[in-house]
C-alpha cells in the first residue's frame, strides 16, 4: 500500500489546522484529520462554475467571485468557460493554501494562477462581498461544508440573514449566488428564498456516478 506523504501543514484563523497529503499522485487537505478535499474528487467544484457561468460565455465584462481557492478546481473550470476580458477574483482566508496551489513542486493549479484573469485576494470573502456591491455577475462560495455542517467556526457569518444581504448586494441584477453544501439543506435554501432569492438546488457526486452526493444551491437575484 502507498504510503500518505504529509507536505505541510497551516492554520486557519480560528485555529483549525490543514494538512496537504499527497498520495498515489493524489493531493488531499485534511482538517483535524478528516478529509476536506481531494484532487480525485472535484466533480462537484466545477460543477458549481459550471452552474454560475452558465450563459456568461458570450457577454463583455463578466466579473465573478469565488470565495475558497481549494485545490482550484472551481477557479479554473470558471476560467474555461468565461470570455477573455472577464476577471475571476478569488478570496482564500488561508495564504498557505495560496501558496500551496503556486508551488511547482505540487500538482494544483499551476499556471492558471498567473492568468492575466485572475485576481487572488488572500482574506475572508464577506468583506470582498461588502465592498464590491452591485459588481459580480456570479458568486460561488465553497469555503466549508455547508450551513449546517461547518468546520471553520468563522465561517458561520456567510450563512445568516446579514452574510446572505452581502451576498445579494455584490450581485448585479439577475446575478447569481451558489453555495456548496456537502448535504441537502433545506433550511438554509428557505433562508434565501427568505432573503428574497429564487432558489433551486442541483444534486452533483464528488467523482462520476459514485462518491458523496453533494448539493450546489443556486439563488437568482431578481432584474
Amino acid at each position: 500500500m502507498k504510503p500518505y506523504e504529509r507536505l505541510a501543514d497551516a492554520a486557519a484563523p480560528d485555529g483549525t489546522v490543514l494538512t496537504l497529503y499527497r498520495h498515489d499522485g493524489a493531493y488531499l487537505l485534511r482538517i483535524d484529520g478528516i478529509e476536506l478535499m481531494s484532487t480525485r474528487r472535484s466533480q462537484s467544484e466545477v460543477q458549481l462554475a459550471e452552474l454560475a457561468c452558465r450563459g456568461l460565455a458570450d457577454q463583455p465584462g463578466v466579473r465573478v467571485l469565488v470565495g475558497g481557492l481549494g485545490f482550484g478546481f472551481t477557479m479554473r473550470a470558471a476560467l474555461e468557460r468565461l470570455g477573455p476580458d472577464a476577471q475571476v477574483m478569488v478570496a482564500e482566508i488561508v495564504p498557505e493554501v495560496i501558496a500551496w496551489n503556486r508551488n511547482p513542486e505540487y500538482a494544483l493549479s499551476g499556471t492558471a494562477m498567473d492568468d492575466p484573469r485572475v485576481d487572488i485576494r488572500h482574506g475572508d470573502v464577506l468583506p470582498l462581498l461588502r465592498a464590491h456591491p452591485g459588481m459580480f455577475d456570479a458568486i460561488m462560495l465553497d469555503v466549508d461544508n455547508g450551513a449546517e455542517s461547518l468546520t471553520t467556526t468563522g465561517n458561520a457569518k456567510l450563512y445568516v440573514d446579514s452574510g446572505i444581504q452581502s451576498a445579494i448586494a455584490a450581485l448585479r441584477p439577475g446575478g447569481r449566488v451558489i453555495y456548496w453544501s456537502a448535504d441537502a439543506d433545506p433550511a438554509f435554501a428557505k433562508a434565501l428564498r427568505r432573503n428574497g432569492l429564487t432558489v433551486t438546488t442541483e444534486q452533483s457526486r464528488a467523482h462520476g456516478k459514485k462518491g458523496a452526493a453533494h448539493e450546489l444551491i443556486v439563488g437568482e437575484k431578481r432584474r
